[in-house]
């Protein structure tokens, strides 16, 4: 590990310019590239006190043993220097999109004599148009299957091409019509040329053009009674209108768009990017990367705009561009894009409107995207031997953990305290073992001392002979003890969990915590946590029992509360359900008359017997009755104890108001939770 201060320049050296600077490693390896609006106080910000650095930026400046910096004119200057560098040296501490280059596209060759129609994956090539990419091969085969009866480009290889033009017949697609067959000479070099212009306009969103030429042909040659025709550009139309329905209208004012989203955690981000194209979804695809330097959501938003743009040119760099949040400084970026595409490119973030909730969708995918490639990992057998190996050498275990509970508490400012307990064998959770707990021996919020209450309760059940199943004879619940203990929280929590442990004389479990803000884990009695690499698969195992843990801590956490706020008079009768409340409020039409009613009254209700009609009287003869409602703004009482509303009279004193009960309707209220 370097010392920074060993190489660090001098203040005074380091100009104040806009520039792109490199960090070098001992091997004189570029392990970082960045740029700034003032070179000076962006270097001098990496070289402060160890302990102020976010541990990302620390392991980089730690790793370096030299930094050099170019000067440059402008900030849009650096920007574009930044991604040459990067493209070049491949550093290990910047932010890299795991280009996804199994996504096909829709390719026209315009740079060949004959320019061909294709499905083509890969890195772009100069002189070709690109369409899409599309999430499958065969729905760019269907498109153009459609396309080509309007437009008969060239969709053969260059060998079936070359044997063509040598006997002098076209092949299948140039008798059937889906290919004009250039090969035998059918049409000339120019007039393919602009067959293949006029697929890329229609495919570029341009699609009402040649619709209403058609239509317009179409009349002509029936008025011409030339039917035959007017037939084949009928179904021409019909083909176009199918080709076009593939791609639902998602904006009506036809604007031509890419729409960034991105969803990301503490160690990767997934980007989403849909390309819109005259109103309409003509594209998709996404990446994933590892957040290998600290960068914020804007800062992935710039480094994922450059890996989209860095080598487009022209119209592949639409009008307007849709991110969830603008880099900073955004003037740099959006100039770069305008001369990326040849005119100003609107970036900015949606608000409100269509577009917005376009953007909700993108960002939907995002989220799925993410949660998938972390279900991909951990569904890999191989992957989670792996994982778990990782965390036993980590935490010196003999063996891998194949048995992991992990333990969560949550609460809402102090109220409705629980826990949850998550189970993961071999890697994979085990819900039929999720338990979870309501915190009984204290009251207010403590996770401390929660966390040692849920650890006595669940091991003060460990595997005994008396509790096995009478008829199965399999162990009833908390039999199995786990190989390790993992607590959402960091020391704190992990010295209440061990002194829970120690006082139950347990010692063949081990224990750690993992501390959300920085991913660090805890063992017992140590005063420096382990941290793991990032790209550490027994990280990743840790992070997912984790967040499954909180998921269903919280849950439940959220179903305490609700049926507090929810809960009625008759909610604390033992033995009474939803089902029989319903039944007694039908029948009485209100709590009043029901706290009104005798022991024989309530039996009538059907389903309910004498010992739950007592119950019921003696719940309800432990609540007083609600106090008068009165209106504020009048000082009019709403409620009086008779039962009668009251209304104030010409002279100010309070009038009953014969025939209306409001305190039926509001018991009611009352009953189903809502506000009297």
């Amino acid at each position: 590990m370097a010392d920074p201060s060993t190489y660090r320049p001098a203040p005074g050296q380091i100009p104040t310019s806009p520039g792109v600077y490199k960090f070098r490693d001992a091997n004189s390896r570029v392990i970082y590239v960045g740029k700034a609006k003032s070179l000076r106080p962006r270097l001098s910000s990496y070289f402060q006190d160890l302990a102020n650095l976010h541990p990302r930026t620390r392991q980089m400046v730690t790793t370096a043993a030299s930094v050099e910096w170019t000067v440059v004119g402008t900030e849009v200057e650096a920007l574009q220097l930044e991604y040459s560098w990067i493209k070049e040296f491949d550093p290990r501490f910047n932010v890299k999109y795991r280009d996804d280059k199994s996504y096909p596209s829709l390719a026209v060759t315009l740079n060949e004599e004959f320019p061909r129609v294709q499905v083509m994956r890969g890195p772009k090539k100069r002189g070709v148009r690109y369409f899409g990419p599309y999430g499958h091969a065969w729905a760019i085969r269907e498109t153009v299957d459609l396309l080509l009866r309007v437009f008969p480009v060239r969709t053969c290889s260059a060998g079936v091409f070359k044997r063509a033009e040598q006997v002098g017949r076209p092949c299948l697609l140039g008798y059937i019509g889906k290919c004009s067959a250039p090969c035998v000479g059918r049409v000339t070099p120019e007039q393919h040329r602009e067959l293949a212009e006029e697929f890329c306009d229609f495919m570029a969103g341009r699609t009402g053009t040649y619709l209403r030429r058609l239509e317009r042909e179409m009349k002509e040659a029936a008025a011409e009674m030339e039917y035959e025709r007017a037939g084949r550009l009928r179904d021409d139309i019909e083909a176009l209108n199918r080709a076009m329905e593939k791609n639902a209208v998602v904006l009506a004012d036809g604007t031509d768009a890419d729409l960034l989203a991105i969803a990301e955690d503490e160690l990767e981000a997934a980007v989403q990017i849909f390309h819109v194209r005259g109103g309409r979804v003509r594209g998709q695809r996404g990446w994933v990367t590892d957040k290998v330097e600290n960068v914020d959501t804007a800062g992935l938003v710039e480094h994922a705009l450059l890996q989209l743009y860095g080598e487009e040119t022209g119209e592949a760099v639409p009008r307007e561009v849709l991110v969830p949040a603008l880099p900073q400084p955004v003037e740099p970026v959006s100039v770069w894009l305008g001369q990326r595409r040849g005119s100003a490119v609107d970036l900015r973030v949606p608000q409100r409107g269509d577009k917005r909730e376009l953007m909700v969708t993108v960002e939907r995918n995002a989220a799925q995207a993410l949660a998938l490639h972390k279900t991909k990992r951990a569904a890999d057998l191989t992957t989670r031997s792996v994982a778990l190996q990782e965390i036993a050498d980590a935490l010196g275990l003999e063996t891998a953990p194949l048995r992991i509970e992990c333990y969560d508490i949550s609460h809402l400012q102090g109220q409705d305290v629980v826990a949850s307990m998550v189970v993961f064998e071999d890697g994979l959770a085990r819900k039929s073992e999720y338990r979870r707990f309501a915190i009984k021996s204290f009251e207010g919020q403590d996770d401390v001392r929660s966390m040692h209450e849920v650890i006595t309760r669940r091991f003060r059940h460990q595997e005994q002979p008396s509790e096995r199943d009478e008829e199965t004879g399999k162990p009833r619940r908390f039999a199995y003890p786990p190989q390790l203990i993992v607590v959402d929280g960091g020391e704190p929590q992990v010295a209440a969990a061990q002194r829970a442990l120690t006082e139950l004389g347990v010692t063949d479990v081990a224990l750690c915590g993992l501390a959300k803000r920085l991913e660090e884990v805890w063992l017992p009695d140590e005063d420096d946590p382990v941290v793991l690499p990032r790209s550490s698969e027994g990280l990743y195992l840790l992070q997912r029992v984790r967040d499954e843990a909180h998921r269903f801590a919280i849950t439940y956490q959220r179903q305490k509360r609700a049926k507090r706020l929810t809960a009625g008079a008759l909610d604390s009768v033992p033995g009474l359900g939803e089902s029989r409340r319903q039944a007694l409020l039908k029948h009485f039409g209100s709590l009043k008359r029901l706290r009104a009613a005798t022991v024989e009254e309530i039996c009538e209700v059907p389903g309910v017997g004498r010992r739950t009609a007592e119950a019921v009287i003696a719940a309800l003869a432990g609540q007083r009755p609600a106090a008068p409602a009165v209106n504020t703004a009048t000082g009019e009482i709403l409620e009086e104890p008779s039962g009668q509303v009251t209304r104030p009279s010409e002279s100010g004193k309070p009038q009953p108001t014969p025939g209306v009960d409001t305190n039926d309707e509001m018991d009611e209220m009352s009953e189903t939770g809502e506000p009297t």
